[in-house]
């Protein structure tokens, strides 16, 4: 089972990001610097899936194939603002060429310059139509003694995921999404409660929200921090919410001393009761 931390209170930011018009990368910049400025004092924020899509409006008849173009833009700009704001930074996620392949990557930036990469395993079946290949690997990455996953919006809905980064030792799972329309969006979300219920882990749901050049893609969300659901967190398991459909950053303290606490000695220790020797029959 996972050892104790020397970190006990983890703050977090979630950044619930909405579509607009831009005329330049200048722009979609400054609207990252905006919301982050909205983040003073978390040690790590996370963007939803594919934020980058607002640079459509960029590129000559809104081609989402164009995006990639911007990939070193795009990693600039968070490696700079990572080190300004000393924080840990999960940019969402990009589409990104990698040996002539476009793979969906998230990628998580720190302060001293190091860059993580998870490439999403689970493509939904929209993304495979389009041409984008899945990783295969699922790693958890370690901050300062506090261990975190990366789950990307689809992939959340396979409780095989999650189950493996929190037997790797995961504790936060930060899921960047993208979900059209609202069906999709409580299919993940569903999916996330779930997810922390079960494992017993503490999971943030990042979305991107709202109408972008093309309208049949339109983004349906509200963002959220879970928990288990059990005292004395809410009762819900909800930490904190966003309001629907609007750009805004929710905050909230994760303790996760109490987490481990929970794992051992909780009223549903979901995470200890696992009979794996009987799941294989």
């Amino acid at each position: 089972m996972l050892r104790e931390t020397n970190m006990t209170i983890v703050k977090v930011a979630c950044v619930q990001y909405a579509y607009k018009p831009i005329s330049t990368f200048k722009d979609f910049e400054s609207n990252i610097e905006d919301l982050l400025d909205q983040a003073v004092g978390a040690k790590f924020i996370v963007f939803p899936e594919t934020l980058t899509l607002e640079l459509q409006y960029l590129v000559p008849n809104n081609n989402i194939g164009k995006i990639t173009e911007f990939t070193n833009q795009y990693i600039n700009l968070f490696k700079r603002l990572s080190k300004e704001k000393n924080q840990y930074i999960i940019a969402g996620s990009h589409l990104t060429i990698v040996n002539e392949k476009e793979y969906n990557i998230s990628y998580l930036f720190c302060p001293d310059g190091r860059r993580f990469e998870h490439y999403k395993t689970h493509l939904f079946p929209l993304e495979a139509s389009l041409g984008i290949n899945p990783g295969d690997k699922l790693e958890i990455f370690e901050i300062d003694d506090v261990k975190i996953g990366i789950a990307i919006c689809y992939e959340q809905e396979f409780p095989e995921v999650a189950r493996i980064l929190t037997l790797k030792g995961a504790e936060i799972i930060f899921s960047p999404s993208n979900t059209i329309g609202e069906h999709g969006f409580w299919r993940v979300r569903h999916c996330c409660q779930a997810r922390a219920i079960e494992n017993q882990i503490y999971v943030v749901h990042s979305c991107l929200v709202g109408t972008p050049p093309m309208a049949a893609m339109a983004g349906w969300g509200r963002s959220s921090i879970l928990s288990p659901c059990e005292d004395p967190w809410p009762l819900n398991g909800v930490i904190a919410e966003a309001n629907t459909n609007e750009e805004m950053v929710i905050s909230g303290e994760l303790d996760l001393k109490l987490l481990h606490k929970k794992r051992k000695r909780g009223a549903a220790t979901t995470l200890k009761d696992r009979r794996p020797e009987i799941y294989t029959k």
